[in-house]
């Protein structure tokens, strides 16, 4: 372990970032790829949904069995094994022959990302310490705001390059370089596996449980039915919910180590901040998807002049990220929720735009309307992370992170689910049929986003008037960046 940033802890910094951006640059890439993918494999509304939501359900389910393996079994291994799973998945998503080996495919590159990023996390907490463990995550967590920028443009270049036809298989292929170079200076540059005595005890059973309550919750957008017969899916969630905290209240008593450990259950600013973080992320991910699919299939945009749309919402959030601490000190405990107020209101600005603006004016207003909800956004990420983890018991501390995530991830996964599946069996032939659908899948995602506001400003994240420790920490980590962050 290291307090600062030596030869060593550099190189493990560096493998973790390229982890960490191959996995979120190909889920970010694949949105601009998607009218392509559709045309050319000929895949209908429910096998779309499945591709674009499958990789977030499997990422989230993987985070917390990944980091217990790791933190008995060694840490190396897994991330090897991870990264190999996720590339050799990449490499059967671009030569899929159809819907559904794609579908298959992205759900086995969503289980490698979790995997690797499970290690990532642990590694990094296993290498730093104090203050360089903090601007570790810090820059870690940027790498995220770059990847999701890159992808877009990346994206839209290659598919004017190669054509549609080739250009997704392309998109999706570029995932496989990436993922070998990754996987080389991981081998040689991650600590050596260091197995500690004991089970990992992955709970097994919560997990199955976990999983089928968020599949009960993606299946009525991913197969509408039509009159109440969606109705009969309620009592299906209720069953699965109640049988999971059941579950671990029973496991929790019984000596072992539950999938939620009950001092996170009982931590009411940490279930609360968790509830926040899910629908920030849910909605920010649900609204990018939409957003390229309205340019592209509602407007006609061509890949590249819809990525050139949303490149000033992604240099808007690398931005308002890097300087998301300035707002916490001014805002204190309440800057989460002025970012996640902006972002909302200008999700529905978006909505209003892409249903009344005149055809010749939407691409220059929903440009400006998405750059402003992503510099909203990003003023929630560091706060809004560092604000919940420092409510997390001390016991729970190693836990709590890979929790967040997989909150987050499972909350993509049900509001990309939903969005999509209100923009896709909404839209019809012809503008006005893709703009009241664009419109009503915008406005879900902005009430996403307000019920995760009603949280924050009920919830309590600090003293009122004082920034929270864990904003403090922001504040000063951020700080000791400087221009170069």
């Amino acid at each position: 372990m290291t307090t600062g940033f030596d030869a060593a802890g550099r190189r493990v910094l560096v493998v973790c970032a390229l982890g960490g951006f191959t996995t979120l640059l190909d889920n970010s890439v694949l949105n601009v790829a998607i009218p392509a993918l559709r045309g050319s494999l000929h895949a209908d509304t429910t096998q779309v949904q499945w591709m674009v939501a499958g990789y977030s359900l499997a990422f989230g389910l993987a985070l917390i069995p990944g980091g217990r393996l790791g933190d008995v079994r060694g840490r190396k291994p897994f991330f090897l094994a991870g990264m190999t799973i996720f590339t050799v998945g990449a490499a059967l998503a671009g030569s899929s022959p159809h819907p559904w080996a794609l579908v298959a495919a992205r759900l086995l590159q969503g289980l490698g990302g979790g995997l690797v990023n499970s290690q990532m996390i642990g590694t990094m907490q296993d290498t730093f310490t104090g203050h360089a463990r903090t601007r570790a995550l810090g820059l870690y967590a940027m790498t995220g705001g770059v990847a999701g920028g890159l992808g877009p443009p990346l994206g839209g270049a290659v598919i004017a390059a190669a054509g549609p036809d080739a250009g997704w298989r392309l998109i999706l292929l570029l995932a496989v370089p990436c993922g070998m170079v990754t996987l080389a200076l991981a081998a040689r540059h991650l600590p050596p596996a260091r197995a500690r005595a004991g089970s990992p005890d992955l709970d097994v059973v919560g997990l199955l449980l976990m999983g089928g309550l968020t599949l009960s919750l993606m299946l009525p957008f991913v197969q509408p039915s039509t009159g109440t017969a969606g109705l009969l899916w309620l009592p299906v969630v209720g069953a699965l919910a109640v049988s999971f905290f059941l579950w671990q209240h029973h496991y929790a008593r019984s000596g072992r180590r539950p999938l939620v450990p009950p001092a996170l259950a009982r931590s009411a600013p940490f279930a609360a901040g968790t509830v926040v973080a899910m629908g920030y992320f849910g909605s920010g991910l649900a609204f990018s998807l939409v957003l390229v699919m309205f340019l592209q299939e509602g407007l006609g945009l061509s890949a590249l002049a819809a990525a050139a749309v949303t490149l000033p919402s992604a240099l808007s959030m690398v931005v308002s990220s890097a300087l998301a601490w300035r707002a916490a000190r001014r805002f204190g405990r309440y800057a989460v929720s002025v970012g996640l107020a902006l972002s909302a209101g200008f999700m529905l600005a978006s909505g209003l735009v892409g249903l009344l603006a005149s055809r010749s004016h939407l691409p220059v207003l929903l440009a400006l309307c998405g750059m402003c909800a992503s510099a909203a956004s990003g003023l929630v990420i560091s706060p809004l992370q560092a604000a919940v983890l420092q409510h997390a018991p001390a016991e729970a501390a190693g836990v709590a992170g890979s929790i967040l995530q997989m909150s987050q991830r499972i909350a993509a996964a049900v509001c990309i689910s939903a969005v999509s599946g209100i923009y896709l069996h909404g839209s019809s032939a012809g503008a006005s049929g893709y703009r009241l659908a664009y419109w009503n899948a915008v406005l879900t995602c902005a009430g996403v986003a307000a019920f995760a506001l009603l949280v924050s400003l009920l919830g309590t994240h600090g003293r009122p008037g004082r920034p929270s420790p864990g904003i403090r920490t922001v504040a000063k980590t951020s700080a000791g960046k400087g221009s170069g962050a």
